[in-house]
């Protein structure tokens, strides 16, 4: 319904909207430069993917299409090394996923997932610890000098 105390700017504000909506719509992978992210971070099929500003990512980290790392409420996840998490999943809140885990497709983590492990379902449940993270290809392998950097950094 028309409300005539809001000012309108008719066709201007249309245009501008759509302007918009044209360059937003391709940015499917929504990532905050306040997120902490290790290297080699792999992204398949460009997104789309939302990870929350507090979530911070490890090394050799692959996420899928349609991934959401987020919270409601504080801080949102912290994600090992070498960890594949499939299309569909979400992770919600601050669990801790742990090193070299799989994660499969639609799962919604909720709680925190051990080293080593493969969880998947709504809500994701460790089913086994045969083989995990080997979806990770390309691994990124850091130098000695990047150890030693990365030890006084932290």
């Amino acid at each position: 319904m028309y409300n005539s105390d809001v000012p309108v700017g008719g066709g201007v504000l249309n245009l501008l909207g759509l302007f918009l909506y044209k360059i937003n719509r391709n940015h499917n992978i929504q990532i905050s430069y306040k997120t902490k992210i290790g290297y080699g971070l792999y992204i398949g099929h460009n997104g789309p993917v939302v990870v929350n500003p507090t979530a911070v990512i490890g090394d050799n980290c692959n996420l899928s299409q349609f991934v959401t790392i987020g919270s409601n409420e504080g801080k949102a996840a912290t994600i090992g090394d070498n960890v594949y998490i499939g299309p569909n999943t979400c992770i919600v809140e601050d669990v801790c996923i742990g090193d070299n885990v799989t994660i499969g497709a639609g799962s919604v983590v909720t709680k925190s997932i051990p080293d080593n492990a493969t969880a998947v379902g709504n809500y994701a449940k460790v089913i086994n610890y045969n083989n995990p993270g080997r979806y990770i290809q390309n691994q990124w392998i850091k130098s000695k000098q990047e150890r030693n950097k990365d030890e006084h950094f932290f």
